[in-house]
């Protein structure tokens, strides 16, 4: 047929043989390349999308490569009988011959174009050929179509759809196939004098390229590049070029090399190397291996051991089968790899450039598919089963395979075996390189398969574009920029600044500005802006704060909690009283001017109490620091304060900290920047071991610090909200980001321009003068190229008559002449002269100044000073402008300081400018929102690292405003598909190279989709110039001007182009190579640029690495770092190795805040340190209940029984004063009242419900004083051994010791459990041996130590393991004391956990439901029968057994603080200790007498106020109710118990029949306590719900009770709990309402009957104190708990109203009836049988039983 289609192979018998027996071969041996020769060289078709089109990939083949056959000679049809076959001639006899067709005119169909063909008998002579330009590489150099069209030149026969058939109609005589690669060579075109000549060759795929006219690259001309890479295991040793002297001139490339021979390892003479070319760049890295010693001119190679390391990591199995020993599982073969490496070559482009990346997924995909069965086998293990082995590939099979797979692109890739040594085979390649043969190879591929031998193979790089991009890949960016600066200075590119002033026949560009200069000094008057016009719509953005930056502050407040909740105690928030910060940012002066710019704006300051210190904002540079030398002190400074401050929380900001991440040990030598700096000062030990320092580092490329060895845990990263899953719709959030991906998407909507591009012109004209000028960097001549396409630009968009105007089009491009003319024209729309930012990114600060002075130059001579600024972004100078534009920013931001200059990009917003953004990275700095271009066309292939390359798309990151864009789906900014700028139409109007007007609507309708309709305004591309007349016809001129001295028309100042262009994203231009790999996809669907090594600094732990998953967070993101990066050497966590026995070693005080580039995240951070601030404040604060007392009634006597000095109550006295009975505790407000004859209540107020009372009591925010009890969350470096915190003391021993514990109220023995820590040991005795705990120790009377507290303190705790306050190591002030925790059975683990060094008592399994008084019960009882034990233990030693110290404190667990009042004034409180407190109690004279003692509670109003409580508090001691706090003599009070079956009121209770039995209760005025409210845990929180948990039903309390044997939904809830919640809520008193006088007695127990009845508490024992009642008529009767001593005749002494109620409460039914027999209750009682109730309680719960009955 002619034409060899992609996929096919060769219809020669030999090579027909040659693949079959190939094939035949690895069928029968299902050998390992199979399915990878399937895919990659088998398939018929391989498309990949390049540039809008699909492509086909695999081109027709080409003639000429490298095969160990000799070809099969062509037979060709037979001629048919009369027909011509002289050469040169066609069938029919015409003449084809150039020569002979030089003047002569062809009739051209469309479509077609004329091309010279070659014929084998004259190989001199060209024949005349049209042929269909559809099967011709187009003039981007794209491949053809397959197929053939051509019509004869000469007889004019048409339709030839073969190339065998036009062959043999044009006498072509071939010796080989036809192919139309190899025969149709040269473009014909007509020059001026309309001859026909021969033009450029024809550029097919793999055959090499030229460009804009230039000839076939020859030998002389080639760069080389070798990659030996001999696939042995080697160690790798890089070794860095040798370094310059300071003041050398000689370029980096041309350093010379040390002339030490490189030898092999094996035998072989050396390899020279003759003269290859003249123009090579030079750096030598030593390959290890069989690498031949190399003579000659060795400065001309260039030696690489990249594919070496990528073969080696690639020959590690994974880790997850080495587990298994000796395994089947084998890496990639050495045979294998170079084969698929061959593979991988022939699919790339002319364009494409070798990416490991690429190349190492080939492999890993390869191993998988190869291995398959055998990867299943071990993820589903079957005994028995072997596996079989898979054939390896045999050297001896590797070259005939690796010419079969090179020989589809022709001669674009060459391999060559060599059977003796690798120095033949370099030799060869050096040899066929002089000679002239590879000029059309880009690669050869050397394999070494000798006998006895390991395969080797070496790779020589030799096109010109792969080599370049290669060598300057290998540079890091400072060598590549130290590089650049070199060429400038030492004049290597003047030819080539002199090449690009030229614009051919028009002159040059110097020489046209001087006449243009000329030409304004003459003409040129200022411009004029209407004063009276002020533009409204000007608005800056930066200085709010946006609701998803608070959302992050609160993460990042949140995770510094979790730190300080954290078990590692590495953080005790508690400890500090207020923020201190410092932030380092990059050494660029703007972003630190930017850093103290937000800082000035956000409040910061203010919310820290720092704004005495700043009182401007160049003071609040004081908080900022640059990452320079001078850093070094100011950390210091910074260590040494932390140190004198160890209240002080300090947190370093480490922003933009990706930036250096060198160590320290290896400064800049190993990093791409900075010099180690951050390494030696952020982790040094001294900000390690502090414990008052946390480290945020902010960035926005975290994966350099996401290594195997990081310092940063997972769980300290914070990442900022993503827009994908929609979280930020739910901040109100009124902007939408756009970054990488959005402009990614941008390029593939068909709804507009994309926003990411490349710049065809600009690409086209670069390659041409990168093949020209193979010596200088290609950032050296990209600069060139594009600063001259802005000059250009702008002397034609100037439209001066001396500077060449509309002629000049054509040596510019569309995209830069848009550039121009968008940043001349838009300020020109806006009264106040806003515009637009232009940004041109240039890494190196030589070019990038040299690109200054070349611009303002041209400014300059254009007369467009006043226009637009110029800007030269250097990292470490200040930011400069003009006077003039100064004075206009001043205007917009209403500033009125003088001296006022812009220090940061951010104010420049709608200054019209460009900035020429220099230095080897960004450094961090913001960019205004009225930037609309990024011009990174200059970026290089060394920036082929994913941090690198997105740092530097991150510059067109982009917040665009939705409030009016409700509905706009994420991804896509508004107004892109009809928002395009007035001078987006200009672009779409114009062409590169267009000289006809009517070019412009065919352009647009070639451009369906952009969608764009065009301004109201009218289209002149030169904005200054007057509109035409209606009635004009005129087309208008491309060329553009700016002169004029006229006002702007009024239809120009409608609108600011700036306010317009603000809600659009800045378009963003880039290489044509970068854009090609962005654009593309990996496997997984992410941009082909995030599978990139993160960093340069890392490298990748192994090859067998899974791709980036499109459905990662970025939290699955971090973990993948973490698991597959290791930093290299020069990284600064290559040293943080953990310890042995853990597996990592993070940093406990460092977090990472990450999100994308220009995002916002100073502001949250700054945000961050003032709600830290204010939280620590509020750490600092707690609430306390700040209540009056209660029912206090104005009727008392104020009777002053001690004077308020008094220091200790006398006991005499005490017994003078009477007991109050009335309750004042606020938190009782709604319980019965106490009857008291010497009370009467206000019945003014109404009582509050109950669940009111724990969500309305009234608190106070009081800030925490050094005697303050804490809970679980305080760990301060103190109490760390007093919480058994500590990491020295964490081998703290628990021992757990049951025993026996017998009552006769309880029935039955009790099981309980002491777990004493081994520390506490001496608090107990124990029975020797055995160790068996016989009883607490307890001190005597008589004892006194000034640093002790006697009394043993029990608190009672429930549910607050967290947040009760049992850390009593300051309020002891240091104090020794005995604590013990009071715990229920079930929550003995989680107790345990959270205070390991605390004693707890642990109450038995069947108190797990009840309530605060049977903890009480047991306490009380437990300690009176450890006095005893004591007692005898005292007796046993030979002491008074009666002098045993008998108190204990009942704490509750929610005491903070404790007060004293001031006893000089006794108007004023201070805080005091709890030590103070107790031993001034413990003191107190005669205190053994004294039952019960306490303390009252605190209240902010002073003692001498209050209504009606100012006689109680006056008086020092006082005889009433004692809540909370609690010293009890548990010696005194052995007959008295606390209930163990009440749930509340149980302290009530117990404190009136204390006074009953005539003990003393003494409460202590001048102490009082602070209780914090805690809404968490606690006694009174118990649910009551239904036993059956199917049905969620809210109970009623009518539900609580029910007739007995009556079906009645059962209650979960214990017996007692529901009694006193029903008698609390029930009118089962109806007389007693609001009865004060007429009270209900109730015997021998207080219970709460609701707050509007009143109990009067009598007491059955004999010669018990009660209250009189002679003459007082009850309301009702209560029996319930009563003692034995209640007999028919006691009750007789009452006197009950007619109708009052009687109410027995007893355990069951039975001790109901006789209890009503025994009290002969029905003499005075009339009872139902429908008055006999239950609590709503199953059998086996024990329900409780009464009866009510009404008085007779």
């Amino acid at each position: 047929m002619g034409n060899s289609y992609a996929g096919q192979l060769r219809t020669t018998r030999f090579e027909e043989v040659l693949h079959n027996s190939i094939e035949a071969s690895l069928r029968s041996n299902t050998v390992v390349p199979r399915p990878v020769f399937s895919q990659l060289y088998l398939q018929a078709k391989q498309t990949t999308l390049h540039n809008g089109r699909v492509e086909n990939e695999d081109e027709e083949e080409e003639d000429g490569s490298e095969s160990n056959s000799p070809p099969v000679p062509y037979k060709m049809k037979p001629t048919p009988e009369g027909c011509c076959t002289t050469d040169g001639f066609c069938q029919a006899g015409r003449d084809l011959r150039l020569s002979s067709l030089v003047s002569e005119p062809q009739d051209m169909p469309p479509g077609f174009q004329l091309v010279g063909a070659l014929s084998a008998g004259a190989p001199d002579t060209l024949l005349v050929c049209a042929v269909d330009r559809r099967f011709l590489p187009d003039e981007r150099e794209c491949n053809a179509l397959l197929g053939f069209s051509g019509n004869c030149i000469g007889c004019g026969e048409k339709g030839f759809r073969y190339f065998t058939e036009f062959s043999n109609h044009i006498n072509l005589k071939l010796s080989t196939q036809p192919k139309k690669q190899k025969h149709l060579k040269y473009h014909l075109y007509r020059n001026n004098q309309g001859q026909l000549v021969r033009g450029a060759a024809i550029c097919w795929k793999g055959l090499g390229k030229t460009a804009g006219g230039s000839s076939a690259l020859t030998a002389d001309s080639l760069p080389l590049l070798l990659f030996f890479t001999p696939l042995a295991s080697f160690p790798l040793e890089p070794i860095a070029p040798p370094p310059l002297g300071n003041g050398s001139h000689i370029p980096l490339s041309q350093n010379p090399l040390p002339q030490t021979p490189i030898l092999s390892k094996g035998p072989g003479r050396p390899t020279v190397i003759g003269n290859l070319c003249v123009c090579v760049c030079v750096c030598v890295c030593v390959c290890h291996g069989s690498l031949p010693r190399l003579s000659g001119k060795v400065s001309d190679v260039q030696v690489s051991s990249l594919l070496q390391s990528c073969y080696q990591n690639c020959q590690a199995l994974p880790r997850v089968y080495q587990h298994y020993g000796p395994s089947p599982i084998q890496p990639l073969s050495v045979e294998m790899q170079i084969l698929l490496t061959v593979y991988y070559l022939v699919q790339l482009g002319p364009d494409q450039v070798l990416l490991i990346e690429d190349l190492e997924q080939i492999f890993m995909c390869s191993w998988r598919e190869s291995h398959l069965c055998e990867i299943r086998q071990y993820q589903q293990p079957q005994p028995g089963l072997s596996l079989p082995q898979a054939q390896s590939l045999t050297p001896s099979q590797l070259p005939w395979l690796a010419n079969l797979a090179a020989s589809s692109c022709g001669e674009g890739v060459v391999v060559l075996g060599e059977k003796v040594s690798m120095a033949l085979g370099l030799s060869d390649t050096f040899s066929r390189l002089m000679e002239g043969q590879l000029a059309h190879t880009n690669y050869v591929v050397i394999i070494c398969t000798g006998k006895g031998q390991q395969t080797e193979s070496c790779m020589v790089v030799t096109g010109q574009h792969q080599c370049r991009a290669l060598t300057e890949g290998m540079f890091s960016s400072s060598d590549s920029l130290r590089e650049i600066s070199q060429q400038l200075s030492s004049g290597m590119t003047q030819e080539l600044t002199t090449f690009c002033n030229s614009l051919g026949s028009e002159g040059d560009v110097d020489v046209l500005l001087e006449s243009a200069a000329v030409e304004n000094r003459s003409q040129l008057t200022p411009l004029v802006f209407p004063r009276a016009c002020v533009c409204v719509e000007y608005r800056v953005e930066w200085r709010e704060v946006r609701p998803i930056q608070l959302v992050v502050a609160r993460k990042l407040l949140s995770h510094v909690c979790a730190i300080a909740d954290s078990s590692t105690q590495n953080l005790d928030l508690g400890s500090f009283d207020r923020v201190h910060f410092l932030i380092c940012v990059p050494p660029s002066e703007v972003t630190f001017q930017q850093t103290v710019l937000h800082l000035w704006n956000s409040g910061v300051l203010q919310n820290l109490g720092l704004e005495q210190d700043c009182l401007s904002q160049r003071e609040a540079e004081r908080y900022v620091v640059k990452m320079d030398q001078e850093a070094r002190a100011r950390i210091d400074d910074l260590i040494q304060e932390a140190k004198r401050n160890p209240n002080t929380l300090f947190i370093l900001v480490h922003d933009h900290a990706h930036w250096d991440i060198s160590s320290g040990g290896y400064g800049a030598s190993g990093g791409d920047s900075g010099s180690g700096l951050v390494d030696s000062l952020l982790n040094s030990c001294q900000i390690r071991d502090a414990n008052n320092i946390l480290i945020l580092h902010v960035t926005s490329f975290p994966f350099a610090l996401q290594t195997q060895h990081t310092r940063i845990s997972p769980y300290n990263e914070i990442h900022w909200p993503s827009a994908f899953n929609n979280e930020v719709d739910l901040y109100l959030e009124k902007t939408q980001y756009f970054g990488v991906c959005e402009l990614l998407d941008s390029t593939r909507s068909g709804s507009g321009l994309p926003l990411l591009r490349y710049d065809s012109t600009f690409e086209s004209m670069a390659s041409v003068l990168e093949e020209w000028f193979p010596k200088l960097h290609s950032a050296v001549i990209r600069t060139q190229v594009l600063i001259q396409h802005y000059c250009v630009a702008m002397m034609a968009v100037s439209g001066r008559s001396g500077s060449g105007g509309r002629s000049q089009h054509k040596h510019t491009s569309v995209e830069t002449l848009e550039i121009v003319q968008s940043l001349l024209s838009a300020a020109q729309r806006c009264p106040s002269h806003h515009g637009h930012m232009v940004l041109i990114r240039l890494p190196s600060l030589a070019l990038a100044g040299w690109a200054h002075q070349r611009l303002v130059r041209i400014r300059q001579r254009l007369g467009l000073e006043e226009l637009f600024e110029i800007i030269l972004g250097n990292p470490s100078q200040t930011l400069s402008i003009g006077q003039s534009f100064t004075e206009h920013i001043k205007t917009w931001l209403k500033i009125q300081e003088t001296d006022w200059v812009p220090r940061t990009y951010l104010e420049l917003e709608a200054l019209p400018c460009i900035l020429i953004l220099s230095g080897a990275d960004p450094l961090g700095e913001s960019l205004p929102r009225s930037l609309k271009y990024c011009d990174l066309c200059v970026i290089s292939s060394s920036y082929l690292q994913r941090t690198a390359l997105e740092q530097e798309l991150g510059l067109a990151a982009y917040l665009v405003r939705v409030e009016s864009q409700g509905s706009q789906p994420h991804g896509h900014a508004p107004g892109l598909g009809r928002d395009l700028s007035e001078s987006d139409s200009d672009k779409l109007n114009s062409t590169d190279n267009e000289e006809k007007e009517g070019g412009e609507n065919t352009l647009k309708s070639d451009l369906p989709g952009l969608g764009h309709s065009a301004p109201s305004v009218p289209h002149p591309p030169s904005v200054l110039q007057p509109s035409p007349p209606p009635n004009t016809q005129r087309r208008p001129s491309k060329s553009t001007s700016l002169v004029s001295s006229s006002p702007l028309p009024p239809s120009l100042l409608q609108g600011c182009s700036w306010a317009r262009g603000v809600s659009r994203p800045p378009s963003l231009l880039l290489p044509r190579a970068l854009y090609d790999i962005i654009k593309a996809r990996d496997g997984s669907g992410l941009p082909r640029c995030t599978s990139f090594l993160p960093h340069r600094s890392v490298t990748w732990a192994s090859s067998f690495k899974p791709l980036l998953s499109k459905m990662m967070t970025c939290t699955e993101q971090s973990l993948y770092y973490r698991q597959w990066t290791i930093p290299q050497p020069h990284h600064m966590d290559s040293s943080n190795r953990p310890a042995k026995g853990r597996t990592d070693n993070f940093h406990p005080r460092r977090l990472v805040l990450s999100g994308p580039p220009q995002v916002g995240k100073t502001g949250a951070y700054l945000q961050f340190l003032g709600i830290l601030s204010r939280m620590l404040i509020r750490l600092m604060e707690v609430d306390i209940y700040d209540e009056e007392d209660i029912n206090f009634s104005g009727q008392l006597e104020r009777v002053q029984y001690q004077p308020t000095c008094a220091s200790w109550p006398v006991t005499d006295t005490l017994m003078g004063i009477p007991f109050d009975y009335t309750v004042h505790d606020p938190k009782y407000e709604d319980i019965s009242t106490v009857y008291c004859p010497d009370y009467y209540p206000n019945t003014d107020g109404i009582p509050r419900r109950q669940e009111d009372v724990y969500l309305r009591r009234r608190t106070a925010r009081i800030k925490l004083s050094k005697y303050a009890a804490y809970n679980t969350y305080h760990h301060c470096e103190q109490c760390h051994q007093y919480t058994g915190f500590n990491p020295a003391y964490q081998m703290y021993e628990l021992t757990l010791h049951a025993f026996t514990f017998s009552h006769l109220l309880l029935g039955e023995d009790i099981q309980l459990y002491f777990i004493i820590p081994k520390s506490k040991h001496h608090h107990f005795s124990f029975s020797q041996p055995g160790g068996q705990l016989e009883s607490m120790r307890l001190p005597l009377t008589s004892d006194w130590n000034p640093d002790c507290i006697k009394s043993p303190i029990f608190t009672p705790t429930t549910g607050r393991h967290e947040h009760g306050l049992f850390n009593l190591y300051h309020a002891m002030d240091g104090a020794a004391h005995l604590h013990i925790l009071v715990i229920k059975e079930y929550e003995m683990a989680v107790y345990k956990k959270y205070w390991p060094n605390h004693i707890m008592l642990v109450l038995p399994t069947i108190f797990n439901g009840a309530g605060l008084g049977a903890a009480h019960f047991l306490i009380k009882e437990l300690s009176y029968n450890n006095l005893e034990l004591e007692r005898s233990r005292r007796v046993e030693g030979g002491g008074p057994p009666a002098d045993v110290w008998p108190f204990i404190i009942l704490s509750d667990g929610s005491c903070v603080m404790w007060n004293a009042v001031d006893l000089d004034s006794h108007r004023y409180t201070r805080n005091v200790s709890l030590k103070q407190v107790l031993q001034h109690m413990e003191a107190c004279p005669g205190l053994t007498q004294f039952g019960l003692c306490g303390i009252r509670k605190w209240s902010s109003h002073s003692p001498g106020q209050g209504s009606g409580g100012g006689a109680r508090h006056r008086e020092p001691f006082s005889r009433g109710h004692l809540h909370d706090f609690l010293l009890l003599n548990v010696d005194l009070t052995q007959g008295i118990q606390f209930n163990q079956n009440r749930f509340t009121c149980d302290d009530v209770d117990f404190t009136l029949r204390v006074p009953s039995a005539g003990l003393l209760i003494c409460r202590f005025n001048n102490f009082s306590v602070m209780k914090k409210q805690i809404s968490i845990g606690g006694y009174h929180t118990f649910i009551i719900k239904n036993k059956m948990i199917n049905v969620p039903t809210s109970v009623q309390p009518s539900q609580y009770i029910c007739a007995p044997d009556s079906k009645h939904p059962f209650l979960a809830t214990p017996a007692q709990l529901l009694l006193e919640k029903y008698l609390q809520h029930s009118r089962l008193f109806p007389l007693s309402t609001c009865n004060y006088t007429h009270p209900i007695v109730s015997v021998d127990c207080y219970l709460n009957l609701g707050p509007e009845v009143t109990v009067c508490f009598v007491s059955s024992r004999p010669r018990s104190i009660n209250i009189c009642t002679t003459g007082l008529l009850f309301s009702g009767l209560l029996l319930c708990y009563w003692d034995s001593f209640v007999t028919p005749g006691f009750l007789k002494n009452f006197h009950f109203l007619k109708g009052a109620v009687l109410c027995v409460i007893c355990a069951d039914r039975s001790s109901l009836r006789q209890t009503v027999v025994r009290l002969e209750l029905e003499d005075e009682w009339r009872f139902r049988l429908s008055d006999e109730f239950q609590t709503a309680n199953a059998k086996e719960d024990r329900p409780l039983f009464f009866l009510t009955g009404k008085h007779i």
